[in-house]
């Protein structure tokens, strides 16, 4: 599946929910959620009763475009959280958080996880020493994400530093300001993850 790259604003009036796809316009008074606040479309401002399926099938996207992964990827972590045991509705949600471009933008280094995508992507990051410019990386306990030395010199790098200054650090990640790196303390308890999924949902939409 070809990545989304029509007007993201539409993607949180879908799913009537907040996604912060586009960085701190999301806080202010233009976002398109709060200036009209139902679906995109002609039959946006129905109101039809959800059914079983349909809301399955929101659940499921509100994640994937919460975290923006092509449905190909999103479904492969679903098989992935299953073959891991637990809880998988929890597990596939542990393994989206634990993402490289997911905690580039939790430690404060993007506005967007769009945003710390492509920063990934032009390979400003390194994980335990070494240049990693692949997104969906997965990190694991002990991992260290480091702002590459020649990268703190970008003017691009300098003002996500300067907008990020008051950004939360979630529990699971212990951030140094100073060196600007970021250690992964552990993986997320469903406490501590912000996505506003309801993650027995997507299983049941997987398990059909």
């Amino acid at each position: 599946m070809a990545r989304y790259t029509g007007a993201v604003c539409k993607l949180c009036r879908r799913e009537g929910q907040k996604l912060h796809l586009k960085g701190e316009r999301c806080f202010t008074g233009k976002c398109a959620l709060e200036r009209r606040s139902y679906a995109p479309g002609q039959h946006g401002q129905g109101r039809k009763k959800p059914t079983e399926y349909s809301m399955q099938l929101r659940a499921k996207q509100l994640a994937r475009r919460y975290y923006g992964l092509a449905e190909s990827q999103f479904h492969k972590y679903f098989l992935m959280a299953e073959r891991k045991g637990g809880v998988t509705g929890e597990t596939l949600l542990r393994i989206c958080e634990s993402r490289l471009d997911n905690v580039v933008y939790l430690l404060g280094w993007g506005a967007s996880r769009a945003e710390s995508r492509q920063l990934v992507n032009h390979g400003h990051f390194t994980v335990n020493g070494k240049k990693v410019d692949i997104p969906s990386y997965l990190l694991t306990p002990g991992d260290v994400v480091s702002i590459k030395v020649k990268s703190r010199e970008s003017e691009k790098i300098k003002q996500v530093l300067e907008s990020s200054a008051a950004h939360p650090t979630p529990q699971w990640l212990d951030l140094d300001r100073e060196a600007l790196e970021g250690k992964v303390l552990d993986l997320p308890t469903r406490e501590q993850i912000a996505a506003p999924v309801e993650e027995h949902l997507i299983v049941e939409f997987y398990s059909k």
